[in-house]
């Protein structure tokens, strides 16, 4: 048995042209979604993954403006900023970049943005509501996954999901989300003992702790549908995952390409979050959308 690899390349173009589709429902109405991206400082890999949101955005039909900022730039400046964006009506998303330079405090700037603008669903409002179950804009990447298993037919009610990793942005809402979806969840850190003994029960297996290839086949149940989020650029400068995809795929059923798999969807869903900021502004709905 050889793991069905999932294509998140294509279902986020899926996802970007029913973005579009609404866009264009929303500029017969008169609003035309925007998305404001916040850049402070000149970290290479944040350059990349703006160049790539934007250019979604563009695709989708959106608005987008990118604002950098210098990596001296002073906390109360860029909060400022923030709220300026907040009431700009052109503005229907806002998303600051991650990470921010040494000596700004990224907490503190991300509970600047209003939460009905907050495309990361980063803000404490956001975070609530997903703990609690209740509608709100989720994290991108952990929301880009369960459309991923949504479109490959998963049943994730009932199953034993494993995270590996409890980041705020991946890990934590990722179980969240599988947990309000009905699945059982372990969440596995540094300090988990046995780690291969709990990550083999899960029948959905989510990798998210940035070390390469660090989830190999013997910590793999038969048949688990395994999610690759990591990100991790080798020596030679080729990029791998969390998961060592060719020793796994013999065991899994289903498995996300790296490149290719979660990336796409993330920038996706923040695409759709916007595209949904700007329909509950507007006061118009989505029906049978299955990005909202």
């Amino acid at each position: 048995m050889t793991a069905t690899r999932i294509d998140g390349k294509a279902l986020a173009a899926e996802i970007l042209a029913e973005s579009a589709v609404r866009v264009s429902r929303l500029r017969a109405a008169g609003t035309i979604p925007g998305l404001a991206v916040v850049l402070v400082g000149e970290d290479p890999a944040s350059k990349v993954y703006v160049k790539g949101k934007t250019a979604a955005c563009e695709k989708a039909g959106l608005n987008s403006w990118l604002h950098t900022m210098p990596a001296d730039t002073p906390q109360e400046r860029l909060i400022a900023f923030v709220k300026q964006l907040n009431s700009d009506p052109a503005v229907h998303g806002i998303l600051v970049q991650l990470p921010l330079p040494k000596g700004l405090d990224a907490r503190a700037v991300i509970e600047a943005i209003d939460p009905a603008k907050d495309a990361d669903g980063f803000n404490y409002v956001n975070v609530g509501a997903l703990v609690v179950g209740e509608e709100a804009f989720y994290p991108c990447t952990p929301w880009g996954v369960m459309k991923m298993l949504e479109h490959e037919g998963v049943k994730v009610e009932g199953a034993h999901a494993v995270v590996i990793g409890r980041s705020t942005i991946v890990g934590k809402p990722m179980a969240m989300l599988l947990l309000n979806a009905g699945a059982t969840v372990t969440v596995c850190h540094s300090k988990t003992q046995d780690l291969p003994g709990i990550t083999r029960q899960g029948d959905i297996l989510v990798a998210a702790v940035g070390r390469p290839r660090m989830v190999t086949a013997d910590m793999v149940k038969p048949g688990a549908v395994v999610i690759d989020v990591g990100i991790n650029r080798l020596p030679d400068g080729k990029l791998c995952g969390d998961v060592d995809t060719e020793g796994v795929s013999p065991v899994a059923s289903r498995i996300t390409p790296v490149p290719g798999g979660v990336g796409p969807m993330t920038i996706a869903m923040l695409v759709a979050n916007t595209v949904t900021a700007a329909e509950r502004r507007a006061g118009i709905g989505a029906p049978g959308s299955r990005i909202t």
